[in-house]
């Protein structure tokens, strides 16, 4: 095999493939489809400082190439992670990254600050994509400012790699992308869901009970890779590609843009094992192109 393994800051992977959060659970949900050890890592679902019943259903609604979700966050807390979740993680041998969300600065702190003393939790991903409660809703993720601000806050409090989930939805996410580098962010993650609604026409009603909700699968890839492809060329740490990542060779496109690993996420409901297939196709990749490593690939896109 060729070396896959990948660092993101001060955190080794086996290899450069992660399960992205909300997807996948806490890794245990996917046992009987396959080894979770053989995972680069596992970004778990989306953790609160407080327990949230997530939005009203439905919640979840199938698009051409792609589904909406509007879950809300569903999870039992910060502290329910730690005494019941978190212990039985210690028998797997890969990396468990805890997805951070938070719906003010103070819940952001005070969660990181808590899973730092978790040593088997290796990094967390910040999820700026939340509504700030206190700015009437806008997400911390669509303004540098406040995006430079949470992270400014986490890093105060959190010493082990930091990886900042970027939204789509702005205008410039590069700008947002250096805010949170200047902060001290170890990395970023991109790019979380697209804003999107879809609508029955026989009953005139929305499908989500929310109205809008957030767009994942192939047909954000190319948005995806654009974004993946900016940030890369604009910021000196590594980046975590992601969005519709459905085999190998749209992993591969994801490295060849600039990406140091990345994350599949809506494809796990449709093949629970894609994740291995993919770190074996990026290995018969890797072998074909005579490439010993798979930073030999990252960035190599040729534009001239």
């Amino acid at each position: 095999m060729a070396n896959l393994t990948t660092k993101i800051g001060n955190l080794t992977l086996k290899n450069p493939v992660i399960t992205a959060s909300g997807t996948f659970g806490y890794g245990e949900e996917y046992l009987d489809f396959l080894d979770i050890n053989q995972l680069g890592g596992i970004c778990v679902k989306g953790t609160t400082l407080h327990r949230r019943e997530g939005n009203p259903y439905p919640r979840m609604a199938e698009t051409p190439s792609g589904m909406l979700n509007a879950v809300g966050l569903q999870n039992k807390g910060v502290d329910y992670f730690i005494n019941t979740i978190y212990p039985r993680l210690k028998a797997f041998e890969t990396a468990f990254i805890v997805n951070v969300s938070g719906s003010t600065l103070e819940d952001y702190i005070e969660t990181a600050e808590k899973i730092n003393s978790l040593s088997f939790i290796p990094a967390i991903e910040l999820n700026i994509s939340c509504p700030n409660v206190k700015q009437g809703g806008m997400a911390f993720g669509v303004d540098k400012d406040m995006a430079a601000e949470v992270v400014k806050e986490v890093r105060k409090v959190y010493d082990k790699p930091l990886i900042v989930k970027l939204s789509p939805n702005v205008t410039d996410i590069v700008s947002i992308a250096r805010a949170v580098e200047h902060e001290g962010a170890d990395a970023v993650s991109l790019i979380n869901t697209l804003l999107g609604m879809a609508i029955d026409a026989e009953t005139q009603k929305p499908l989500l009970s929310t109205i809008t909700g957030g767009l994942s699968g192939p047909c954000v890839k190319p948005i995806a890779l654009r974004m993946v492809w900016q940030v890369a060329h604009a910021v000196k740490i590594p980046v975590v590609g992601m969005g519709g990542i459905s085999n190998a060779r749209d992993a591969i496109e994801f490295f060849l843009a600039g990406a140091t690993a990345i994350e599949v996420g809506t494809a796990n409901f449709i093949d629970p094992a894609i994740s291995l297939q993919v770190i074996q196709g990026i290995d018969d990749y890797l072998q074909r192109h005579n490439c010993e490593s798979i930073t030999d690939i990252i960035g190599a896109l040729k534009t001239a």
